[in-house]
């Protein structure tokens, strides 16, 4: 794991997440299709079969990026927080992945056979959570751990305040199931400004010189 395939895999998991997030809001109502009852979700899911499978293992792929991710951003720095932040991480992807993967492989067969109870049941342990709750803990966790592991120092403050504010807005989510207003909204931003925090990621990896390599190259240049 070297710096240019952590930027790619930043930028092709926000790319993944929000393409598969917008077709499946566009062709499934999603994530407001969540909060209708369970024979509207199976009627609709029914009627979008292909597409929301699809696109539901697009979004659990781009969410299986982050163990990779986790292991190469934690080679960045050799600290406690960051050394804190792999395992987080990669248990971030790990239950997102359990989460959204159970639209293409339990989902159609609750569907045919009109089991509403054990949708239900893979909808509330599965989705709401294993999937969402902890997956927002996690996220919002590995974040803050990365940003306290490399500081101000790595790209500055607006580095440190986009990623902070998306993380403390995505943990909001966290208390979604108990209906709190304004929780989803704040959640749904976290999560748009957290994107633009990956991007930005990429783009200090990928267009600044590694900081921690300069105090030997200024040596070398000396002796040399």
């Amino acid at each position: 794991m070297n710096r240019k395939l952590t930027a790619a895999l930043l930028v092709s998991a926000a790319v993944l997440t929000n393409v598969a997030f917008t077709v499946l809001g566009s062709v499934f109502d999603y994530p407001d299709i969540l909060k209708e009852p369970t024979d509207v979700i199976l009627a609709s899911f029914t009627a979008h079969q292909t597409a929301v499978v699809s696109w539901f293992t697009v979004l659990a792929l781009s969410a299986a990026l982050f163990a990779p991710i986790a292991f190469g951003v934690g080679r960045l720095a050799r600290v406690r927080w960051m050394r804190i932040s792999v395992p987080v991480g990669v248990a971030a992807a790990v239950v997102q992945v359990i989460g959204l993967s159970r639209w293409p492989l339990l989902v159609p067969g609750y569907a045919s056979s009109g089991d509403r109870a054990s949708f239900e049941t893979a909808h509330h342990v599965l989705g709401t959570l294993i999937g969402e709750t902890l997956g927002y803990a996690l996220t919002a966790a590995w974040t803050l751990l990365v940003l306290a592991a490399l500081g101000r120092a790595f790209a500055g403050w607006w580095f440190v305040a986009l990623g902070g504010v998306s993380a403390v807005l995505i943990a909001t989510g966290v208390v979604s199931p108990l209906g709190v207003p304004g929780v989803d909204f704040a959640n749904f931003l976290g999560y748009v400004l957290w994107s633009v925090w990956l991007l930005a990621f990429a783009a200090v990896l990928l267009f600044r010189r590694d900081r921690s390599s300069a105090p030997a190259q200024s040596r070398s240049s000396v002796a040399a």
